[in-house]
């Protein structure tokens, strides 16, 4: 009764202190009436707020996935579900050190890969036989799930597990349940197994068939028998289908609802997809958003990849008002699954924390991938970044340089339930320090709770020569909004709202220092083979297929490299110009006053100036011409017709040379055209053809980035001809950026 008085208090306060004339009860989702005018929308988007669950979610901030199974050992991006359990050939799992890691790194959540798409289950479930039980894990009786809940408890992190929907195990075995036509009938979950009973005596009744019966009893067995559980990751990537089969996601949902009421749903109503998988954020991230249709009723997953979700353009068009927050996943490494540890790239920490910094404080979460090894650890390069990353999230953000300043104290006593709301004729803030202090970073957050997200533009100034001077300008706060700007001295700062959805209610203001480090740096090589080395720009806009920001902002730098594989030192080749390299592993590291920056790493093939097109299945215009795909420039591509299968390139190398591996580059400007699958032939003459390798790369759409095949033994070849045998979501025609041969 309590709460609900509370409750209620809270609602008549704000509906005053925003000075609606009409009573608006804030909630996730508020529906546009016929006749609601612009105005009308846009306070009701005010007073669209997170449940609690999420609330919950968004102040985790930084979490992990785990992907993990068959793939780890096969080495694939995807299964197909035909593997034999026994790959899965773990002797050892130490999910202590997973939990000790990612606590160092200062995450708060785990997110398991319980089943990916080739239907491996990674529990000692009751209702299939693919799994860890028909694997020599622990002699069939090891449970990856058990033992990561039971390490979360010791180390007090929160649980949650991704349950692939899409089952290629389910569709390809004869007796599979998925597309197996079974008609719809009432049937109780969880469905009772002889000498497996369940401790949880809950049961529901459902109108399903085959494949969502058993999906259901999965979950079921997952939501009551590991613990307490924090999310449910519904992953929309499908690499096949099979009759037409649907999925009962409100079955799903009510039972998730029931047996994990703190548990928040990702791919449906609660937490959506950020748009890609490379760690690029939108410049404007808002939480609010709008739908045509009841976000709660929607029959499929949420793949929302627009650049503008919720400006209020994007507002008026909609029908629903409703809170849904992003997740930023991406991989620690290159692909989800762990491969090896010398050809894998592992992000430095420099990237992991400028990804923490833009998506954490650009509204969103943070869901970074660790995948084990085949020893069942986190490699050491993994941990050595992590524990990093997790020293300069403390060492940066665990101390204000605000503490004691002057100001209004609702923004700086550190409590989220406490806020200034910032009314018409004056929306700023001003925060006076007791000394003059070095500052580079400023933390914003609002009210969300209970004033939604508001604040449209905003603008900080530093006091700087008796006078205000602007150091950073930012669009929308809504939970957290890191700003980042070269580095002041200041006794002042103010913080100006320059456009608002009603009166923003802000409840943190904090300042802070980042010691500012050496740039990442970024290669590029012509057809020549000469190799620019050059700082990566920051992106701080958003980009679906980017590569991630440097988030510094300094000069002064002097960069170094090596050619022979060993780690670049101060004492290494100094850069000053391009530098020739081919078939070679091109090491460089930047320093600055003393400071070492993260090493870059790539090998280079055959320098692509000799090579001449052989021929081209076909071409679609001349801007999209097949030299394009080895014209040394990312930024242009082949695309070949539509339906002129079947789709291949032949080039002429110029010479016999040694092939070890392809690398495949993807273009970035359209999903379509992704090659999938294929074939690599090489010929004495140009004429006669004889297939010497097969390749296949998953997850293309979602993630493209370059992907290497590696040859089993050795080709010495002058000429070579690569035959797209799978075109990503049955494309129609192929598309390649660049084709390198190492």
């Amino acid at each position: 009764m309590k709460k609900i008085i509370l409750s209620a208090l809270g609602i008549l306060l704000l509906s005053c202190q925003t000075g609606s004339q009409s009573s608006i009860t804030p909630q996730s989702t508020i529906k546009i009436e016929e006749g609601d005018g612009k105005e009308a929308i846009i306070e009701k988007a005010a007073h669209v707020v997170p449940t609690e669950n999420q609330l919950d979610a968004l102040r985790n901030e930084f979490i992990a996935f785990i992907h993990f199974g068959p793939n780890t050992f096969t080495r694939k991006e995807w299964g197909d579900g035909m593997e034999d359990p026994a790959v899965f050939d773990l002797k050892t799992l130490d999910a202590d050190q997973w939990c000790r890691t990612m606590k160092a790194a200062g995450m708060k959540k785990v997110i398991l890969t319980a089943k990916h798409h080739d239907g491996f289950v990674l529990w000692q479930s009751r209702y299939t036989g693919h799994g860890v039980m028909s694997s020599g894990f622990r002699n069939g009786k090891g449970d990856v799930l058990k033992d990561l809940s039971e390490s979360c408890r010791k180390y007090g992190l929160k649980l949650g597990f991704y349950l692939s929907p899409a089952d290629l195990y389910q569709i390809e075995h004869p007796e599979g349940l998925y597309g197996n036509l079974s008609k719809y009938t009432k049937r109780t979950i969880p469905r009772e197994v002889p000498g497996r009973p369940f401790e949880n005596k809950t049961t529901f009744e459902f109108e399903v068939d085959d494949y969502n019966e058993y999906f259901l009893n999965q979950l079921f067995e997952i939501l009551t028998e590991y613990g307490e559980i924090h999310e449910v990751w519904f992953d929309g990537a499908h690499p096949k289908r099979k009759g037409g089969q649907k999925y009962n996601y409100p079955a799903w949902r009510e039972l998730i609802r029931t047996l994990a009421p703190k548990a928040v749903i990702f791919g449906r109503e609660d937490i959506r997809w950020c748009g890609n998988e490379a760690g690029a954020t939108r410049q404007t991230e808002w939480n609010v958003i709008s739908y045509a249709d009841n976000p709660d009723a929607l029959s499929q997953f949420n793949d929302l990849t627009d650049t503008d979700l919720g400006s209020r353009e994007k507002l008026y068009q909609g029908k629903y008002l409703h809170y849904q927050q992003a997740e930023t996943d991406t991989s620690i490494r290159e692909g989800w699954f762990y491969r090896d540890d010398t050809h894998q790239k592992v992000r430095s920490a420099d990237d992991v924390f400028d990804i923490y910094e833009r998506s954490v404080g650009g509204n969103a979460t943070l869901l970074l991938n660790i995948p084990p090894n085949r020893e069942g650890a986190f490699s050491p390069r993994d941990v050595e970044v992590l524990e990093e990353v997790g020293k300069r999230i403390r060492e940066t953000y665990g101390e204000n340089l605000l503490q004691d300043a002057k100001g209004p104290k609702q923004v700086l006593d550190g409590d989220p339930d406490t806020y200034l709301l910032l009314g018409k004729n004056k929306r700023e803030i001003v925060i006076t320090l007791r000394a003059p202090a070095t500052i580079n970073r400023l933390m914003l957050q609002e009210a969300i709770a209970t004033h939604s997200e508001r604040v449209e533009q905003h603008a900080v100034d530093a006091w700087l020569d008796n006078q205000w001077k602007e150091i950073a300008t930012a669009t929308n706060i809504g939970y957290k909004r890191i700003l980042r700007f070269p580095e002041v001295t200041t006794n002042k700062i103010r913080i100006r709202v320059l456009e608002s959805r009603l009166d923003p209610a802000i409840s943190h203001v904090s300042a802070h220092y980042y010691p500012t480090r050496p740039p990442q740096l970024a290669f590029s090589r012509d057809k020549e083979g000469m190799v620019a080395i050059a700082p990566l720009q920051a992106e701080f806009n958003w980009n679906p297929h980017g590569e991630n920001a440097s988030g510094n902002l300094n000069t002064g730098y002097e960069i170094f490299y090596t050619l022979n594989g060993s780690e670049p030192t101060r004492n290494s080749y100094q850069y000053k110009n391009p530098i020739k390299v081919e078939n070679n592993v091109l090491k460089a590291v930047s320093f600055n006053n003393g400071v070492q920056g993260a090493i870059h790493s790539e090998a280079f093939g055959i320098v692509k100036k000799e090579w001449k097109l052989l021929k081209a299945s076909s071409q679609l215009n001349d801007r999209m011409a097949a030299t394009q795909a080895f014209d040394a420039n990312r930024r242009t591509y082949w695309q070949s017709e539509d339906g002129a299968a079947p789709h291949f390139i032949a080039i002429d190398l110029g010479k016999e040379q040694e092939l070890k591996a392809m690398v495949y580059t993807p273009q970035t400007f359209h999903p379509e055209g992704m090659m999938a699958r294929g074939i690599i032939q090489v010929s004495a003459d140009g004429k006669n053809w004889k297939t010497v390798e097969t390749f296949e790369f998953g997850n293309l759409i979602n993630n493209p980035t370059p992907r290497s095949h590696r040859f089993a033994n050795p080709v010495t070849t002058r000429y070579v001809r690569v035959e797209a045998t799978g075109i990503a979501e049955n494309g129609r025609s192929v598309t390649i950026s660049e084709l390198d041969f190492l």
